[in-house]
């Protein structure tokens, strides 16, 4: 199951990406923001690090204004890896490479397209589990 959220700056991506998640059979759980009433991401960062970490959720997707902020407070949580992916290869050396368990989009700095590319390589790629990787992690974890 992939947690989704986003502030209001977010929503209307957020709307894009469930589409996509519907049209590819892939389940979720929306985490809000419902409207575009002004909102405040680490609220919706919380919610969605709680689920990864209760193992309610697998993977997580926020989506802000630019990815930054509501990537920060869900780095706050230890175990959350959220990576800001504005880019396909990021997206996948995030998980090939760091493991992240959420992918981080700034609506106001990316087109749909695009994301919906990163939402795929996200969730598509698999961590590699090389030792110097692994180790990287484990550290990041401590």
């Amino acid at each position: 199951m992939i947690a989704i959220a986003c502030d209001s700056a977010g929503l209307a991506l957020k709307h894009i990406v469930m589409d996509y998640l519907k049209e590819n059979e892939l389940e979720y759980k929306d985490f809000g923001a419902y409207d575009e009433s002004p909102t405040d991401y680490p609220f919706f960062a919380q919610s969605v690090s709680r689920a990864i970490l209760a193992g309610e959720c697998t993977r997580g997707i926020l989506i802000c204004g630019t990815g930054n902020g509501i990537s920060m407070a869900a780095n706050r949580f230890k175990g959350i890896r959220a990576a800001i992916c504005h880019d396909v290869f990021s997206a996948k050396a995030a998980r090939s490479h760091n493991d992240a368990n959420i992918l981080s989009l700034g609506a106001r700095v990316i087109g749909a397209g695009v994301a919906l590319e990163c939402v795929d390589a996200f969730l598509n790629t698999e961590f590699s589990g090389v030792d110097r990787h692994k180790r990287r992690v484990d550290m990041l974890d401590s």
